[in-house]
């Protein structure tokens, strides 16, 4: 029984104690020595207080006090008491993992603009936690000084040192600290008695906060003389300095009015980092409105917030607001970008499946933006989340009413190609771009499906790429859209490592050659280059056979060398690939304004000529579109996209204007050097074994007819057993014909069609003749040519 009672009550504290990180009672500082600690159920770290018995019987029984205070005392910028005990020995409470400031602000590496507004905010909540103690809870605090802050993984200020904690009922009176080296913070009313008449109940705390005041900005108060070097503290700041400071206590302030008075506009409370902070506390009552003016201005502010901020304290509200509230898409602009603050594993445990649900949205408006901020996140997707969890509900885009979704899932792919597994790529994909690029009544989009075709081709399946890209980009230069055209050709050029010398011959050159009589310059231009360079190859292994191994090299692996690449193009320049996308604007109605009738005129200008082949994309191959501006944030919501079910305007033969020396509608940025491949360019890891039997996938993107509904088709297997390099190419189809039809089959189906009209023309006639014979009777109906 009596082992009972003697027991160590320390065994049953929940925190286990470890190191110490800071003794202060050493410094004369303060009671308390901190400790790193951990949770023993969940090894959450936590920082334990502690404060030894042997120190003395005065400062034992103000830690004991301390403790209590501690278990009562609930605010945000109060330190967070999470459990305690205590024993003769000693006293021990854990709370979160803190640093004294002082500590703090000697290792901070903030600078300029960031170090200013974080000791703004840092000196706001301790303005704000004064303000409760005195006129909420009416208790002094009587120790407010830089050794009572400490500041948590968020940057956040919390008060601590509450041992000389006192009622305001008690009436003033002069606390007597048992440490020496607090007594510089004293007021001087606590050596004057002829001013204790003038002592209100803010008078001792405000002083401390104007002696907190100089130690951010100046370090440790060496004596209260100190006070009146004023050169670092900010000038918005001195004149509530000196009210704080006077040597009059009734003049000094009520922190309630400090906070007021500092956070008029203009004033030292008045920033970007307060003013967002304070919205994010008190998101759950703001509207709709207010949130997405809000979050759309947070994004560009953040850079000038310190990180520790940004990761701990406005992330987790980001993802909050987003989970539990209306926050919308406006959200996810910032949410990304402090995203990448985060390790791998904090990111995939709060952000990725923030980013699952997101793509399960209905709401246009966030999938526009979750589509247009992609890149910010897609390195962080496992390959099993992209395919299992994403691309399912990323594929509907292609099929949405509203061309901007359909243009913006066709982007995309450029990113989420290198993640997609063999049967998601290789069919699923490109059964949807032949769809878009045959058959979708937007210019512009059938152009994008064309430079993101050639742009993902180095992630194609090498068998699959043989088969579908000459054809694709063949229809392309079909197309009476000439940006489409455009794409067609460079796109052409752009892969030609991947084409066989026999079809560059038979296939290639041949459809390049009717573009030199395009009505637009810009086309006939980078046809006119493209089929130098496919020349220029075919000449170098027809002088040199042997070359034809080097130059085909490509054509079968996953992987392209680069230098091999580069090898097999030497000599041979190419100046006019360009890259990216066609820009299509689109109105508030849904229509892509780039594939609306214009009345511009097309341009003449000569192009120049070309000489290395690593120069620039020339002027002439920009081609311009009215209002190529694609980003709709400003204007698009979720609950007003415009009538969904208004048929946009077919394209049609739209004249676009060449830019001289303007960048519009077709970016510059390269394709990339015909001679190097891109570094990216490297097979999934579910596509890298290419001997396996391909015709157990669902349906071979190049078995479908992508000029109609696809049906039927033989397998893949069967295909590749066939000659691949056949002349016999349906190019408008994507596939290859069974039966080639001969020149007499030709002539024979022109021949019945002739014969069809005229005994149509005939029977035609006939029926007139016999509505001449008489007067129509009552209730015939009149037939019309």
């Amino acid at each position: 029984m009596w082992s009972f009672f003697a027991r160590d009550p320390s065994k049953d504290f929940p925190y286990e104690i470890g190191e110490v990180l800071s003794n202060d009672l050493d410094r004369g500082r303060s009671l308390w020595s901190i400790h790193k600690g951990k949770k023993k159920s969940s090894g959450e770290d936590v920082s334990v207080f502690s404060f030894d018995a042997k120190n003395g019987v005065q400062l034992f029984e103000l830690a004991k006090g301390a403790m209590k205070r501690f278990k009562t005392l609930r605010h945000p910028y109060i330190l967070p008491f999470f459990d305690g005990f205590e024993s003769d020995k000693g006293v021990y409470f854990a709370t979160e993992c803190v640093e004294p400031l002082e500590a703090h602000l000697s290792k901070l590496t903030l600078t300029g603009q960031q170090k200013a507004l974080y000791l703004s905010w840092g000196i706001f909540q301790i303005a704000r936690v004064l303000n409760f103690l005195l006129n909420d809870c009416n208790l002094r605090h009587n120790n407010i000084c830089i050794s009572s802050i400490y500041v948590n993984a968020a940057g956040e200020w919390k008060l601590g040192g509450l041992e000389y904690v006192s009622s305001v009922d008690e009436g003033p009176k002069v606390i007597q600290k048992t440490l020496p080296s607090l007594e510089k913070y004293n007021p001087p009313e606590f050596s004057d008695h002829s001013k204790q008449r003038f002592v209100s109940k803010f008078s001792g705390d405000m002083w401390g906060f104007g002696c907190l005041i100089w130690e951010a900005f100046n370090g440790p108060l060496p004596q209260s003389s100190s006070l009146r070097s004023l050169d670092k503290i900010p000038k918005p700041l001195i004149p509530v300095f000196n009210e704080l400071t006077g040597p009059s206590p009734s003049n000094r302030p009520n922190p309630a009015d400090v906070i007021d008075r500092l956070r008029r506009g203009g004033s030292y409370f008045s920033n970007n980092l307060v003013d967002a902070l304070l919205f994010l506390e008190e998101i759950q009552i703001k509207d709709k409105n207010e949130k997405n003016k809000f979050f759309s201005s947070l994004t560009d502010k953040l850079d000038l917030f310190p990180e520790s901020i940004c990761r701990h304290k406005i992330l987790p509200q980001l993802i909050t607001a987003f989970e539990y509230g209306d926050a919308g898409s406006p959200v996810l602009a910032p949410l990304f970008k402090l995203g990448k603050l985060l390790p791998e594993i904090e990111y995939q445990k709060k952000i990725v499946p923030c980013v699952v649900k997101l793509f399960s949205s209905n709401d246009r408006a966030t999938r526009i933006r979750l589509l247009q901020q992609l890149e910010l996140f897609i390195d962080h997707l496992q390959p099993s989340t992209v395919n299992d969890q994403i691309f399912p509900q990323l594929a509907n885009g292609f099929m949405d009413t509203n061309p901007t979704i359909r243009e913006q899932t066709i982007k995309s792919f450029l990113h989420l190609a290198p993640k997609l597994n063999y049967n998601n790529l290789n069919v699923e994909t490109l059964r949807q771009f032949a769809r878009l690029q045959a058959k979708d009544d937007q210019g512009g989009i059938r152009t994008n499906t064309t430079v993101c075709l050639g742009k993902i081709s180095p992630h194609l399946h090498p068998q699959i790429r043989q088969k579908v890209l000459i054809s694709a980009f063949i229809r392309a230069m079909r197309d009476p859209f000439p940006p489409a055209r455009n794409a067609g050709v460079l796109a052409l050029a752009a892969t030609q490592q991947y084409y066989l010398l026999q079809e560059v011959a038979a296939r290639i050159l041949p459809a390049l050659c009717q573009l030199t009589c395009d009505p637009e310059k810009s086309v006939r231009d980078n046809a006119f280059r493209t089929i130098k360079g496919f020349l220029g190859k075919l000449e170098k292994v027809s002088e040199d056979p042997s070359l034809k191994e080097s130059m085909e090299a490509d054509v079968n692996i996953a992987t392209p060398n680069s230098a091999n690449s580069s090898a097999t193009w030497t000599g041979w320049a190419v100046s006019a690939v360009t890259s990216k996308f066609y820009r299509g604007s689109v109105d508030k109605k849904g229509v892509s304004k780039s594939a609306l009738p214009t009345d511009q005129t097309s341009s003449s200008t000569p192009s120049t000529g070309t000489s290395s082949i690593n120069s620039s994309v020339d002027k002439d191959d920009v081609v311009k579109t009215p209002d190529s501006n694609t980003d709709l944030d400003d204007n698009w919501d979720g609950d007003n996209w415009g009538d969904m079910d208004s048929s946009p305007a077919k394209s049609k033969d739209v004249e676009v204007e060449v830019a001289s020396g303007k960048n519009e509608g077709w970016d510059t940025e390269d394709w990339g050097s015909i001679e190097d491949v891109p570094e990216e360019a490297t097979p999934t890891e579910n596509t890298s074994s290419w001997k396996q039997d391909f015709s157990c996938a669902s349906k071979p993107a190049s078995s479908y007819d992508w000029a109609a509904p696809a049906s039927g088709g033989s397998s893949l297997t069967q295909r590749v057993e066939t000659k691949a390099q056949s002349s016999d190419w349906d190019d408008a189809g994507w596939e290859p014909l069974e039966t080639a039809p001969k020149d007499d089959k030709m002539d024979e189906a022109k021949r019945k069609r002739e014969e069809k009209k005229q005994q149509r023309q005939k029977e035609l006639e006939a029926r007139r003749a016999n509505r001449t014979g008489g007067a129509m009777k009552l209730g015939s109906k009149k037939a019309y040519d």
